[in-house]
């Protein structure tokens, strides 16, 4: 077809994949789009479960995929997949020869994946830039990857205006809002009693979802700060919903915490990957959230579920009136489980809005990547001082 325009986009773990989700299908749907989706980090992994295979299952065009991740999950091992990492999106992008390159986030998968971009000259688009989580290493990650990128779709207008302060020029930069809040206004929430079923758990009581990742920045405190979450949900009348962390820094340590939880507790249900659909049912059925996840602060303010948000991995970023948050030793995570499961406390959260969005913006995102100009006014960066 004449005009068509060739957009890769990266995928590299759940978390990603879901966010993304919607902008496939926008892309997929145009039709002067010729759509490539590259897959690789933890997607690859079964110890995170082979989550390619849901990709593949949901019918997108895999053009590559990219096997990075070194065993282990040492400081030196996430430094070599780091290396893996370019040198294999490099060989994707001088095979596949896209016009544009979307990548969205804080991985460091990620940023490999916008590294070997830069020596062919293309154009990369990035999404949920201007973010802060300042006890992660994330937060220069996402930087980077700002710096990296020439266009900047951004989820709030505070995100355009940090993107702004970087040097970047203004028009480069787009307030679409969080493609992620998109597929909530178009999901089918299952019950709870399907969910219940599906999941092996009570339908009664209350239902608390457990997500846990290393605060990388305090990478070496990660065997205390995962002891004291599981001492305050040992303390915690609910039925535990527990999703494993990301490939991070001392993230088995994490795993083997949990793993022990889950064979000593029988209210533990701890699962390597629920899926898109039945995540989002499980935050509209949940009572509340625990734990440290970007998930408590762009899509749960939209199921007005409470969340205690645990420790510093989180700071500064953007947050609306649903988190509560607390510090790492678990008599405060004890006093915020408190308040997020005392009675009508989710009713007290409902219309209050996200400030994420509104879940319209694939639409906005994919109007961008198909009208830019491309070329040299593109590819070439200005620094405003």
């Amino acid at each position: 077809m004449a005009g068509t325009r060739a957009i890769g986009v990266v995928t590299v773990s759940r978390s990603d994949y879901g966010h993304l989700r919607p902008v496939l299908a926008a892309l997929q749907a145009a039709p002067d789009v010729s759509l490539q989706v590259y897959v690789g980090g933890m997607h690859l992994s079964p110890r995170f479960g082979h989550t390619v295979d849901t990709v593949a299952a949901d019918g997108w065009p895999i053009a590559a995929r990219v096997d990075m991740l070194e065993p282990g999950d040492a400081p030196e091992a996430i430094g070599v997949s780091i290396g893996r990492g370019v040198g294999g999106f490099a060989r994707v992008y001088a095979e596949h020869r896209p016009d544009l390159l979307v990548v969205l986030g804080d991985r460091f998968e990620m940023l490999a994946a916008t590294m070997a971009a830069l020596p062919f000259a293309l154009p990369v688009a990035h999404l949920h830039g201007g973010e802060a989580s300042e006890g992660a290493i994330d937060n220069q990650i996402r930087h980077a990857i700002t710096k990296l990128s020439h266009l900047h779709l951004v989820s709030a207008d505070a995100h355009a205006r940090r993107v702004e302060g970087m040097g970047e020029e203004r028009w480069r930069i787009y307030t679409v809002g969080a493609p992620g809040l998109d597929r909530i206004r178009t999901t089918r929430m299952l019950p709870r009693d399907e969910l219940a079923r599906r999941l092996g758990v009570s339908a009664t009581g209350r239902w608390l979802i457990v997500t846990y990742h290393p605060v990388t920045l305090e990478y070496r405190d990660t065997a205390a700060h995962v002891d004291a979450l599981v001492a305050a949900l040992e303390k915690t009348d609910a039925t535990l919903l527990v999703t494993y962390p990301n490939a991070d820094t001392a993230g088995s340590v994490i795993i083997e915490r949990l793993e022990e939880f889950a064979a000593r507790c029988a209210r533990v249900r701890l699962v390597r990957n629920l899926g898109d659909d039945l995540y989002l049912s499980v935050l509209a059925a949940a009572d509340a959230m625990v734990g440290n996840s970007s998930s408590g602060l762009i899509e749960a303010p939209s199921f007005a579920l409470p969340v205690v948000n645990v420790g510093r991995r989180q700071q500064s970023r953007l947050r609306g009136a649903n988190v509560i948050d607390v510090g790492d030793a678990t008599d405060e995570i004890l006093a915020g489980l408190e308040t997020a499961l005392a009675p009508g406390a989710r009713d007290r959260l409902r219309g209050t809005p996200n400030p994420y969005g509104d879940g319209h913006a694939a639409e906005r995102i994919v109007r961008v990547l198909r009208e830019v100009e491309l070329g040299a006014p593109l590819v070439v960066k200005r620094e405003v001082a």
